[in-house]
């Protein structure tokens, strides 16, 4: 247990993965509050997605949290790929839970105000994710080989 609470990187991950399931937890209340007060028994569409992405983001943080352990990296480098993912996650959440409060799209993407600056976000957003992730998979594979 020491060997894991001496890592920056895996103490991040879990304490994302933490509130990101705290989050989905107070998410799925508000999401039946939403359904019991519906004519449709149906929570906003972002109310739902708020709901569903607090609760994966929470589970990939753990699963960043073990490659996180495994890295060999230094721990500055480990600290960047872990917290690059979470970042995005949690912004992801915050702007799904703004939608669900406005209730006033479906589709984000296509009821933008700025789709230039979605193309960016979400730029960004692949190229945290999925480089911060690959950086701790590699350092996995050189541990394991």
């Amino acid at each position: 247990m020491d060997s894991i609470l001496n890592q920056t990187a895996v103490i991040i991950a879990i304490a994302c993965a933490g509130l990101f399931f705290m989050t989905a937890l107070i998410t799925g209340c508000w999401k039946f509050y939403c359904m019991l007060h519906s004519e449709q028994f149906q929570a906003p569409y972002y109310v739902d997605i708020a709901h569903r992405a607090s609760l994966l983001y929470s589970f990939a943080a753990i699963l960043i949290a073990v490659f996180a352990f495994f890295s060999p990296f230094a721990v500055w480098v480990s600290v960047i790929a872990t917290i690059a993912p979470l970042l995005f996650f949690a912004i992801a959440i915050f702007h799904y839970i703004k939608l669900g409060i406005h209730n006033t799209t479906d589709n984000q993407l296509r009821d933008s105000e700025d789709p230039g600056a979605d193309k960016i976000i979400m730029l960004s957003l692949m190229t945290a994710e999925i480089g911060g992730f690959l950086v701790l998979l590699i350092g996995f594979f050189i541990q394991v080989f």
